[in-house]
């Protein structure tokens, strides 16, 4: 019997300490700094786009739709990182481990897992801990947002 309840608090605390983590990581804002640490944009967590001084300059939606404040589109980033503008044209595509290339397929820069964001001559440009790679990409390799 005690090995059972051990068994049992043992689950709930397990269940307790999940839902922690996942009730800190939901609806926190996602931040994109410059290389010298200072905020850039704010992403939410319904994808509105905000810059430092707290004003709206995009939304990107879960279809990963990139629009303006007039709800215009401006741009899609596909689930594959394929990247077009509102003309449906390809403008690049953000490959499975952060490269960035052009529609020339030349190297842009890099996101890497770590939240670093480098330029093609593997200089760091700006740094998006926790920001999902296709999110920091278009903001830092593509020209989605006015801030």
């Amino acid at each position: 019997m005690e090995k059972l309840i051990r068994h049992a608090i043992k689950g709930v605390v397990t269940l307790f300490i999940f839902l922690l983590v996942i009730g800190t990581q939901t609806g926190l804002a996602q931040t994109i700094r410059d290389n010298g640490n200072s905020m850039l944009v704010r992403i939410d967590s319904d994808g509105t786009v905000r810059n430092r001084s707290n004003s709206m300059v995009a939304r990107i939606s879960s279809n990963g739709e990139i629009r303006d404040t007039s709800n215009r589109l401006l741009g899609k980033v596909s689930d594959n990182g394929t990247v077009r503008d509102s003309n449906n044209s390809y403008l690049g595509k953000i490959e499975s481990d952060g490269t960035v290339r052009n529609r020339n397929n030349s190297c842009m820069g890099r996101v890497y897992q770590d939240g670093t964001v480098r330029n093609s001559n593997n200089s760091t440009i700006g740094y998006a801990k926790d920001v999902p790679m296709r999110y920091a990409a278009i903001y830092f390799f593509f020209d989605f947002f006015e801030t």
